[in-house]
């Protein structure tokens, strides 16, 4: 047999192997990886995990937990009842877990024009929705939360947008601080009209907001998609960045499926000596129960860095 169709053979019947291993269990909760978590601390979300281990998201937070995740996410927190925030709460408790971000809205606001006006009814909001996050934190844990300052007001020069933004994320900042909570800011590739598009626009207005309370969001698969570069620009950042997230790059799903070099991006930010949650904001390549077992077989392999 020529060495080249060994080595093939060799790998393929590794990875069945693997994917066999987590297939039972996940079919059956047996000899688990409960207790070998991995290198860094990866936060799955709601849905990820649904076809293995059912709708319930604390189902969902205790088969993660099974296969050596332990952190959460949750976009829509905000929107949950404070009875199932502090069942999530407790689920995080109970299994030794972290709560990752939640968005801070009471709606949408965050892609329209507001925060880039100046105008008091966009800020007083802000401040409002940050008052309740700071309750909602104190239910599920949390200690950070995300914020995304609007689009663009195409009527102001962008200098003055920045001051409006600087002005009303300093007011929210001071709520948060006051009650333990962190926002992150994160720039986002979604559409053009988003204000902040960039890592370093996005620390230049920590600096000036200047509170420990507002730091950067750097989702790694708008951060490609923007500017590139990310390892420099997340060396570039570092003491302004309060938490990481993942997505591939095309198609915003697991590392691995995409052009994104994952498993050397977390390599040095493990030699950084990052403690924190690193989001995975993204979606499954592929579908079902083996989709999500492919999912996790994929974050060993990009986590096997040492």
């Amino acid at each position: 047999m020529e060495r080249r169709t060994f080595l093939q053979k060799g790998s393929l019947a590794g990875a069945a192997l693997i994917s066999s291993s987590l297939a039972l269990r996940a079919g059956n909760n047996q000899g688990s990886y409960a207790d070998k978590p991995f290198n860094l601390n990866y936060a799955i979300h709601e849905g990820m995990f649904a076809n293995n281990a059912g709708k319930d998201f604390t189902d969902q937070i205790k088969f993660a937990h099974d296969q050596g995740f332990r952190s959460i996410e949750d976009n829509g927190m905000m929107s949950r009842t404070p009875q199932e925030q502090e069942r999530i709460g407790k689920t995080l408790d109970t299994l030794g877990m972290r709560m990752g971000v939640f968005v801070i809205t009471s709606d949408s606001w965050h892609w329209k024009t507001s925060l880039t006006t100046g105008k008091t009814e966009w800020t007083e909001k802000m401040i409002r929705d940050c008052k309740e996050a700071v309750e909602v934190a104190k239910r599920c844990r949390a200690k950070w939360a995300t914020v995304v300052p609007g689009n663009f007001e195409r009527s102001l020069p962008a200098d003055m947008q920045t001051a409006n933004v600087i002005d009303a994320l300093r007011k929210g900042a001071d709520i948060l601080e006051a009650g333990g909570l962190v926002m992150v800011l994160e720039p986002l590739s979604d559409n053009p009209d988003l204000f902040l598009r960039h890592s370093t626009q996005t620390y230049m207005i920590c600096k000036a907001v200047k509170n420990p309370s507002c730091k950067i969001l750097f989702d790694m698969y708008h951060m490609q998609r923007n500017e590139g570069n990310i390892i420099d620009n997340i060396d570039r950042c570092w003491d302004e960045i309060g938490y990481l997230q993942i997505g591939d790059n095309p198609g915003r799903n697991e590392p691995t499926t995409g052009e994104m070099n994952y498993h050397n991006i977390f390599r040095h930010i493990y030699s950084k000596g990052y403690k924190g949650i690193l989001g995975m904001e993204h979606g499954n390549a592929q579908k079902g129960k083996e989709g999500e077992i492919a999912l996790i077989k994929a974050y060993r392999e990009s986590d096997a860095f040492l």
